[in-house]
C-alpha cells in the first residue's frame, strides 16, 4: 500500500477535475525542499555541470545498481550519445521496434545509419524477440551492416531481456535499452540500468522521475564507455573542453534540473509503489468489461507505470476518447501511427513478414489517467466512465 503521505495528497485532491499527470500534487508535497534546492544552485551560481550533478549520478546509479551514470540533455540525447559512443554511421543498421517513439529510431538516423523496424507483442507493447530474425534478414537484404538492437521499455514496463540479449549475443549485435519511460520498473530482479552495454532514460517531466524541463541519463557498467560518453556531452572533450579528441554534442544536464531531480528522486520509490497500487486497482476495477483489454504484466516484472494503456475496439476508440472527455476524464494515444507509417520513415527496411501489430496496435491503444496521486475514488470513476464509453 502507499505511504500515508501519499494518502494525505491524494485525499486533498480528491474534489479536484481529474489530471491526466498530476505535477501538481508531487510539487505541492516537496515543495520546501524544491525551493530551497533551487535556491542554492542560485547562491552557488554554478549553472553548467555544477556539484548538483554529480550527485544526482552517485544517487542515480546506487537507485538502480548500475556502475556508471553519465547525465545528459534529454532522453533523444542520451540515444544519440550511445550510438555516437559506439560509432554508428552509414551503412550499419540498427533494429528497433515499429511501435513507439519516434526518438527511437530518430538518432539512428541523425547518424546515417538504416533503423530497421521490428514487430511488438500485442500484450505487453515491447519488442517480439520471435520478428528479430526477419528484421536481421532485412537488414542484410537490404545491403546493410546489423550492428546494434535498441529494446523499449514501453508504457514503463521492461521488455524481455533475457531473450532478446540471447537473441543478440548469437547474432553480434549489442544492446541499447531504450528505458525512456521505464526507470525504477523491474525485470526478474534486475533494476532497469543495468540491462544492455547501456541504458538510455528521459526526465520528461511526464515521465515517471522527471525534471522541470528536459534531461536524461545514460546508464552502463561499461568503464570505456562511461569515458567516452562523459567526453561525448561536452563537445567530444579531452583533458579539458578545448581539448576535442573527438566529435561530440553540447549534451549537458542543467545544474538546476538535477538538484530538483535529487529531491524527487527521494520520494520516488514511493510514488513507484503509489503507481503499482494504482495500476492494481485500475487492473480490479476494469476486469470484466467487455471490449478492451487492460495491460498484461509477466510473472517477474514490475513496471513504473509510466502510462496506463487499454487496447480497445479501433472502430471506437475515438467515439470512446470523447465520452470520456465529456465525463471529465482526459485520454492520450501513444501512438497513433506505427513508425514505418510515417512520412520520415517510410523508406526503412521493414522484414517481408510485415508490421500487422503495430499497425494494429496504433488503431487500438487509449491511455488512460495515471500518477501516484491517483484516490480510489478517482480510479473508480474513471473505470465506471470506461464501462460506459465502449458500450455507447
Amino acid at each position: 500500500m502507499p505511504s500515508s503521505s501519499v494518502e494525505k495528497v491524494r485525499e486533498a485532491k480528491l474534489e479536484a477535475p481529474l489530471p491526466f499527470i498530476d505535477l501538481a500534487a508531487q510539487r505541492d508535497r516537496i515543495r520546501p525542499a524544491l525551493d530551497a534546492a533551487i535556491r542554492k544552485v542560485l547562491d552557488h551560481s554554478h549553472y553548467i555541470m555544477g556539484p548538483e550533478v554529480e550527485v544526482l549520478e552517485k544517487n542515480l546509479t546506487t537507485f538502480c545498481g548500475a556502475k556508471h551514470a553519465i547525465s545528459c540533455s534529454s532522453g533523444t540525447d542520451a540515444l544519440l550519445m550511445v550510438l555516437m559512443a559506439k560509432g554508428i554511421g552509414p551503412g550499419d543498421a540498427v533494429l528497433c521496434p515499429a511501435f513507439t517513439f519516434t526518438a527511437t529510431p530518430e538518432v539512428v538516423a541523425l547518424l546515417g545509419a538504416t533503423p530497421v523496424f521490428s514487430e511488438v507483442l500485442e500484450d505487453t507493447f515491447n519488442v517480439d524477440v520471435n520478428s528479430l530474425p526477419a528484421a536481421l534478414d532485412a537488414a542484410r537484404k537490404a545491403g546493410l551492416k546489423p550492428k546494434a538492437l535498441i529494446a523499449v521499455d514501453l508504457f514503463g514496463q521492461p521488455a524481455d531481456y533475457d531473450a532478446i540479449e540471447a537473441f543478440a549475443a548469437s547474432h553480434d549485435l549489442w544492446v541499447l535499452a531504450d528505458a525512456a519511460q521505464a526507470y525504477g520498473a523491474t525485470y526478474k530482479g534486475r533494476k532497469v540500468g543495468t540491462m544492455g552495454l547501456s541504458t538510455a532514460t528521459s526526465f520528461f517531466p511526464a515521465k515517471p522521475l522527471g525534471c522541470y524541463g528536459d534531461g536524461g541519463a545514460i546508464f552502463t557498467n561499461d568503464e570505456v564507455m562511461a569515458v567516452v560518453l562523459d567526453s561525448i556531452r561536452v563537445h567530444g572533450k579531452g583533458e579539458d573542453k578545448y581539448d576535442n579528441i573527438r566529435v561530440g554534442i553540447n549534451g549537458r544536464l542543467d545544474t538546476i534540473q538535477a538538484a530538483i531531480l535529487i529531491e524527487k528522486l527521494k520520494i520516488f520509490a514511493d510514488e513507484i509503489d503509489a503507481r503499482d497500487h494504482v495500476a492494481r486497482s485500475y487492473a480490479d476495477a476494469l476486469a470484466g468489461i467487455h471490449g478492451i483489454a487492460v495491460p498484461v504484466v509477466p510473472e517477474g516484472y514490475r513496471p513504473v507505470w509510466a502510462q496506463y494503456t487499454l487496447r480497445v475496439p479501433a472502430a471506437k476508440r475515438d467515439a470512446m476518447a470523447q465520452r470520456l472527455k465529456r465525463s471529465g476524464i482526459p485520454t492520450a494515444v501513444y501512438y497513433p501511427r506505427a513508425l514505418h507509417h510515417q512520412t520520415a520513415y517510410r523508406s526503412y527496411p521493414v522484414p517481408a513478414t510485415g508490421l500487422a501489430v503495430s499497425e494494429r496496435l496504433a488503431t487500438e491503444v487509449l491511455s488512460l489517467p495515471m500518477h501516484p496521486y491517483m484516490s480510489e475514488a478517482d480510479i473508480a470513476r474513471v473505470a465506471k466512465a470506461v464501462a460506459a464509453s465502449v458500450g455507447g
